[in-house]
């Protein structure tokens, strides 16, 4: 039995009389059960595939550049909670222990401690120094310019700790501040292809641009995502090696302290 629509009715409704009331509830019914079409769901994933080609690029670009910031994000995380472990580990040792030599093989477990790794590098220029010393008599001098030396090498030391700490938080910076634009580029590209498709097919409803508009503005979604996470994560990484880059400083003052009064006089 073919289903009566409200249109139908109307249709056979008699000309110029009121709707009996049986019209009215069978309306109503059809209503309910026969709602108006809607449009079709767009699917997100259906519409990436679907972008073209420029778009295409610029998602997958930054779809990489998400991948490889969860990547550095995870990695630099572990290295800086080692670091800050095994950096409070060392200080520990170091002010507890008195002789400088056993401080030494505990700063050669400690490898991922940036302030150990000061130690190992201020503590061998002074055995040098301290062997120089011993096979001639010393001067005030000599012992400025051991000094120095011992110095130099601590300087030498930080700059490496630093460079190693701050290995690949630039690239987290670079996504932060690009990654926005780049998917700004992609959606801008992809608002221009679907006004051009309006004009070559001569139509603009709203079934036609929606689609467009929509793989556009994923670009943007998708720059966003990757950018997000990417600048929340290089902040709290600063803010973390500049404590570990304060205790180098620290460290670095007070090694040079214990070696003037204690063993270059």
């Amino acid at each position: 039995m073919a289903v009566t629509s409200p249109a139908d009715l109307l249709l056979t409704a008699p000309q110029g009389s009121i709707y009996p009331r049986d019209y009215m509830t069978t309306l109503s019914l059809l209503a309910l059960t026969n709602p108006a079409p809607v449009g079709k769901e767009l699917d997100l994933f259906q519409l990436v595939l679907s972008s073209g080609g420029v778009v295409l690029f610029v998602l997958f670009l930054l779809i990489a550049f998400f991948v490889v910031t969860t990547f550095v994000i995870g990695y630099k995380g572990y290295q800086l909670v080692l670091a800050t472990k095994e950096t409070d580990q060392f200080l520990d040792a170091f002010w507890q222990v008195k002789r400088l030599e056993k401080v030494y093989d505990r700063a050669k477990e400690l490898t991922r401690s940036p302030v150990a790794g000061l130690f190992r590098a201020g503590y061998l220029e002074l055995m040098r120094v301290t062997k120089k010393r011993d096979g001639a008599e010393g001067s005030s001098s000599d012992a400025e310019s051991d000094l120095e030396n011992i110095e130099r090498a601590l300087r030498r030391a930080a700059i490496a700790e630093t460079t190693s700490l701050e290995s690949l938080t630039p690239l987290l910076a670079t996504v932060g501040s690009s990654a926005p634009f780049i998917g700004l580029f992609g959606t801008v590209w992809g608002i221009m292809d679907s006004f051009r498709n309006i004009g070559s097919k001569g139509t603009a409803n709203l079934a036609t641009v929606a689609p467009g508009i929509a793989e556009a503005l994923i670009a943007t979604a998708i720059g966003l995502v990757a950018a997000i996470p990417a600048v929340m994560a290089f902040n709290y990484f600063a803010r973390r090696l500049k404590v570990l880059v304060g205790e180098m400083d620290t460290f670095h003052n007070d090694f040079l302290n214990i070696v003037k009064r204690n063993h270059l006089h």
